[in-house]
């Protein structure tokens, strides 16, 4: 009897503020975040809006890997000292700068897949077993990846002298989307090429970052997933 009480109890401790569908969450964040940025227009306030967006992505995801209190306060205050900053400079100037929106949002971005794997590993090594959340939260990295590898298109583009695609003047957001997610998923359509020898590189990575992603981590999330643990 006592055995069975402990038991419980272990669980109850294990599973505290880790619901089932915690990293569904943050996917869902996340894929109402890429459908913005596809149709948000290239203005200033659509730019304050989607740093919101990764922000609360960001800590979201915090929250959901159980995170340390101390690590997440001081997200918080980076997230809100972000947004001042960029609330002050869109009622002031009226401008959000494109290139330091972009560095936020890739630390914003950069961060959380290290946060949400580490929950996932403290998950496995509690449980001993791979659930459908442990699936979500390994589907939230790979599309964080491709939203961070847009993101530094974006700045190679803003900071070089040569434009990013030959045949698109100016590329837009929902264009290094695009020419993000078709490298990361190697289908590479070809309708977006770029010559820009940094952008070239940062290219190859990510396509092989994104094979190599997908047929060992996901492919073994996949083969072992399971029912999560109940005790009797």
């Amino acid at each position: 009897m006592s055995s069975q009480v402990s038991g419980r109890a272990r669980a109850v401790v294990s599973g505290a503020g880790r619901p089932e569908y915690s990293f569904g969450i943050v996917l869902v964040l996340i894929l109402l975040t890429l459908g913005f940025q596809v149709a948000a227009p290239e203005e200033e306030w659509a730019r304050f809006l989607i740093l919101t967006m990764h922000g609360l992505v960001l800590l979201t995801a915090m929250l959901a890997a159980r995170a340390h209190r101390a690590l997440i306060g001081v997200a918080l205050v980076a997230v809100a000292t972000a947004l001042v900053v960029a609330g002050l400079a869109l009622v002031g100037p009226g401008e959000v700068d494109e290139v330091p929106a972009a560095v936020v949002n890739m630390l914003f971005i950069g961060v959380t897949p290290v946060i949400v794997a580490r929950g996932l590993i403290r998950e496995i090594r509690e449980e001993r077993t791979v659930t459908i959340r442990t699936m979500f939260g390994v589907l939230c990295i790979y599309l964080l990846v491709g939203v961070f590898f847009a993101f530094i298109y974006a700045v190679i583009d803003a900071e070089t002298a040569n434009e990013f695609f030959p045949r698109v003047a100016p590329a837009s957001t929902s264009d290094f989307l695009y020419f993000s997610f078709t490298t990361l998923t190697t289908t590479g359509y070809g309708d977006l090429v770029t010559v820009n020898e940094l952008g070239r590189s940062m290219a190859v990575l990510e396509a092989l970052i994104g094979q190599i992603y997908l047929v060992t981590v996901v492919a073994l999330i996949v083969s072992n997933m399971r029912a999560p643990r109940r005790d009797s």
